[in-house]
């Protein structure tokens, strides 16, 4: 049988025995995306991205949902990419999904003018120590605070991400090593307002902005990941907020048919990118079941026309 689309999760997500109110978000959201696709008149499956018994050549286009444990499992993820890439095609394309599985994507679109967090990047097997890291980033690229944050290029949940005070850089040398020795990292001043104002998270369907959320830490963390505690609450930008969001997506290599964006007001008072999702972000459908349809009818629309 073939297939127009196959909504990709992870496979513990396919049939879980315990549903957790996690769990039943992940299955409600997927589900929403799969009845908006379905409304189009599309052949649609869901199905775990490394699932061993599915021909991926029997589908015209894989949309990568909630494939979330690919962080952890990053090098047989990337085998498995791109040995489907030459059997089906991705929503959003190949080569976006490559730019942006990598926050060196964050240095393209500065250069393309969007404002992030000031930001170096320490390459996987540098020599550079933390503390020679952190007097670059003073003396090259500005840095002013005095807490920082740590966290790999490819990531997700808040993985190996650490909040370093100017007094604890000796107490992470030895972190700092043995992670720059397996990956790419980046050091970013810590924003304090993300703590005390939370983080915006923007949904974009094809350049069309659909809803938002607001990300809260909770009291004595930094994280606004669920995981962690954080909350979200439903959120209504403002105008500028809104045309920010789609600078981001329209500086992208490609438009993407799905995005969010998630921002943030920076140390400065100025509104900043903190990362440009459009692999497989949590989009909060459950919250807008709307955006669903629209992302349906741009997918429809684009290549199915």
């Amino acid at each position: 049988m073939e297939f127009d689309v196959v909504v990709l999760t992870d496979h513990r997500y396919v049939a879980p025995k315990e549903k957790t109110p996690y769990i039943q978000n992940v299955l409600q959201e997927d589900q929403l995306v799969l009845e908006a696709l379905q409304s189009q008149g599309l052949n649609v499956v869901r199905k775990a991205w490394d699932d061993p018994d599915f021909d991926w050549s029997n589908t015209k286009y894989a949309l990568f949902r909630t494939t979330w444990d690919y962080f952890d499992r990053y090098a047989e993820f990337s085998l498995w990419l791109e040995k489907a890439s030459k059997q089906t095609q991705f929503i959003n394309s190949k080569d976006l999904i490559y730019w942006n599985i990598d926050k060196h994507y964050l240095q393209d679109l500065s250069n393309a003018g969007v404002s992030i967090p000031k930001t170096v990047f320490a390459e996987k097997n540098s020599e550079i120590t933390l503390a020679n890291a952190i007097a670059k980033a003073k003396s090259e690229y500005g840095f002013t605070a005095d807490t920082y944050i740590l966290k790999p290029c490819v990531s997700g949940a808040a993985r190996h991400t650490y909040k370093i005070g100017k007094d604890e850089v000796n107490n992470y040398e030895s972190i700092f090593k043995e992670l720059v020795g397996n990956e790419a990292m980046m050091l970013q001043e810590f924003q304090g307002n993300i703590v005390s104002e939370g983080e915006i998270s923007m949904m974009v369907f094809n350049g069309e902005f659909t809803h938002a959320v607001l990300k809260i830490a909770k009291p004595g963390d930094f994280r606004v990941q669920d995981d962690f505690g954080g909350t979200v609450h439903d959120y209504e930008p403002s105008q500028e907020q809104i045309a920010f969001a789609k600078s981001v997506v329209h500086a992208a290599p490609e438009m993407p048919i799905y995005a969010r964006v998630d921002i943030f007001k920076d140390n400065d008072g100025n509104w900043a990118l903190a990362e440009l999702e459009i692999f497989e972000p949590e989009l909060w459908f459950r919250l807008n079941q709307s955006a669903a349809h629209t992302m349906a009818t741009a997918i429809k629309n684009k290549f199915f026309a």
